[in-house]
C-alpha cells in the first residue's frame, strides 16, 4: 500500500472542495487499496455483498467505523432513511465537535477510472486551464487571470497561457461568474467537450475554443539556475504533482544542480496540492542528502484500532541519491494551494533540522491523509491518519504562514527571475 497525504482543490479554479465527482477536474489521491478478505484482524472489512445502494451503504458504515481517523468523534447513523450513497457519506463525516480538530473537509470519493488514470498513468482529463479563482474572490474587482496551463493539454496547443485575462466563458461574463463563485464551466464532464474563452493579452482580445481530453501531466513544471546579486548560484525547481512520474524529472534537475554547484535551492510548491507520501519523501531526500539519510521524514498515525498494525514512519533515503544535495537551508514557494504532501515536505524538512524559508502565502492546512480503497467503481479517500515529523510536530490545520509574505503577479511567467516569489527568495539568499 502507498499512502497518500492527498491533494486538495479544483484543478480549474483552485477552490477547496470536500468531495470529488465526475464533473470536478480535481486530481485523484493515491494508487492504494485496503480492506477486503476475512480473518477478522485490524482493518479487515469485507467487501459489499453487491453494488446495490443498500449493500454499499452497509459496507461504508463498517468501513468508516474501522478506518476513519475520527470514528470516535463522528456520527454513526444507520443507513435507513438515506436514499443515496452520497447523502449517507455526508452523514458519516466528523463535524468538528472536538476543539483539537476542525470539521472534516477532506474525505472524498471519485470514480476509480479517474483515480487510476492519475496515479497509474500520470494523466488527467480536462481542459488543462487553471485560473486564479481564489485571488479573484478575495479581491473584488481583480481580473480573472489564467495562472497555469497544463503543457500537454489542448489549452496549451491553442495558445492559452499564464497571464491571459479571462473576460468570459462560453459567453458568460467572468466578473459575474467570480461574484457568484461559479467556476464549474472550467471543469469538463467528459472528453471532447468544448469551452470558448474570451481572453485579453497585452490589450488585444481574442476568442479561443479548447477541447477537453485525456493528457499526460507534467509533474516537474520547471527547473533553472539563477545567479543572485551577490553571485550565489541558486537552483529553482517547480514540482506540481507528488506522483511517481515526477521521479525522472526531479533526478534530472538535481543532476543539473550538482553539476552547476548550486548553493541554495528554491522549491516551487505554490500549486502543489499533494499526492503520495513516498514522492514527497523522495524530493525531500534530494534536498537534504546524506546528513539526514535514514532519519525520520514523517510518521503516519492511525486511529486506536489500527495504530498497532498500520502506524509507520517514512525515512529520508539511505544512502542518499547520487545527485542529492546536502542543503542546510531550502526556500519553498507556498500559497493557499500548497497542501497536504507538499506541507508534509515542509514539516518533514524542519523536523530533520533543515531551515525552511517559506515565501508567498499561508498554506492550506492539511496534516491528514488517506489510504484509499475502491469498491464498485468508486475510490474512497477517507481521512485515515494524521502526519507528524521527527519531532512529533503536526496538526497544522491553520497552515504554515509564509516567512516572507509575497503576492503573486500572474502576468509574470511562473519561475522567472522577475516572478515576485522567486525574486524575493533570491534576495533573501544573499542575506
Amino acid at each position: 500500500m502507498n499512502p497518500s497525504i492527498g491533494i486538495a482543490g479544483s484543478a480549474a479554479a483552485g477552490l477547496g472542495l470536500r468531495r470529488l465527482r465526475l464533473v470536478l477536474a480535481a486530481l485523484p489521491l493515491a494508487l492504494a487499496a485496503c480492506g477486503g478478505g476475512g480473518g477478522g484482524g485490524p482493518g479487515e472489512v469485507p467487501p459489499p455483498v453487491s453494488c446495490s445502494v443498500v449493500d454499499q451503504q452497509a459496507w461504508l458504515a463498517d468501513y468508516m467505523n474501522e478506518w476513519y481517523f475520527w470514528y470516535r468523534l463522528a456520527p454513526h447513523p444507520v443507513p435507513t432513511g438515506y436514499a443515496s450513497l452520497d447523502a449517507y457519506f455526508d452523514a458519516l463525516l466528523y463535524t468538528g465537535t472536538d476543539p483539537k480538530f476542525p470539521a472534516d473537509r477532506w474525505s472524498r470519493y471519485e470514480p476509480t477510472e479517474s483515480f487510476n488514470r492519475y496515479y497509474g498513468d500520470g494523466a488527467t482529463m480536462g481542459y488543462g486551464i487553471a485560473v486564479a479563482g481564489l485571488e479573484a474572490l478575495a479581491n473584488p474587482g481583480m481580473p480573472l487571470w489564467v495562472r497555469y496551463v497544463e503543457p500537454a493539454s489542448d489549452a496549451a496547443l491553442q495558445g492559452v497561457r499564464r497571464g491571459d485575462e479571462v473576460l468570459s466563458l462560453n459567453g458568460q461574463d467572468a466578473a459575474a461568474l467570480v461574484a457568484a463563485n461559479v467556476f464549474s464551466l472550467l471543469t469538463a464532464e467528459r472528453e471532447q467537450q468544448q469551452l470558448t474563452l474570451r481572453l485579453r493579452r497585452d490589450g488585444v482580445e481574442r476568442s479561443v475554443r479548447v477541447t477537453s481530453g485525456v493528457f499526460a501531466l507534467t509533474p516537474v513544471a520547471g527547473a533553472a539556475v539563477y545567479l543572485s546579486l551577490q553571485g550565489r548560484r541558486i537552483g529553482y525547481l517547480a514540482v506540481k504533482d507528488m506522483i511517481s512520474q515526477a521521479q525522472a524529472g526531479v533526478d534530472a534537475a538535481f543532476a543539473s544542480f550538482r553539476s552547476q554547484a548550486v548553493q541554495d535551492l528554491v522549491l516551487d510548491l505554490r500549486y502543489n496540492g499533494g499526492g503520495l507520501v513516498s514522492t514527497g519523501a523522495t524530493v525531500a531526500s534530494y534536498l537534504a542528502g546524506n546528513p539526514v539519510a535514514g532519519s525520520v521524514y514523517a510518521t503516519l498515525l492511525y486511529n486506536d484500532k489500527l495504530a498497532g498494525r498500520y502506524n509507520q514512519s517514512y525515512r529520508f533515503a539511505a544512502p542518499a541519491a547520487a545527485n542529492a544535495l546536502a542543503l542546510p537551508r531550502v526556500f519553498v514557494l507556498t500559497g493557499a494551494r500548497t497542501c497536504s504532501a507538499s506541507e508534509q515536505l515542509v514539516n518533514g524538512l524542519r523536523g530533520a533540522g533543515i531551515t525552511v524559508v517559506t515565501v508567498g502565502d499561508t498554506t492550506c492546512g492539511k496534516p491528514v491523509g488517506f489510504l484509499p480503497v475502491s469498491q464498485c467503481g468508486t475510490t474512497y479517500s477517507v481521512v485515515n491518519f494524521e502526519s507528524v515529523n521527527a519531532n512529533g510536530a503536526g496538526r497544522y490545520f491553520d497552515g504554515f504562514d509564509a516567512t516572507c509574505p509575497v503576492g503573486e503577479d500572474f502576468r509574470v511567467p511562473q519561475g522567472a527571475a522577475s516572478d515576485p516569489l522567486v525574486s524575493t527568495a533570491l534576495r533573501y539568499a544573499d542575506n
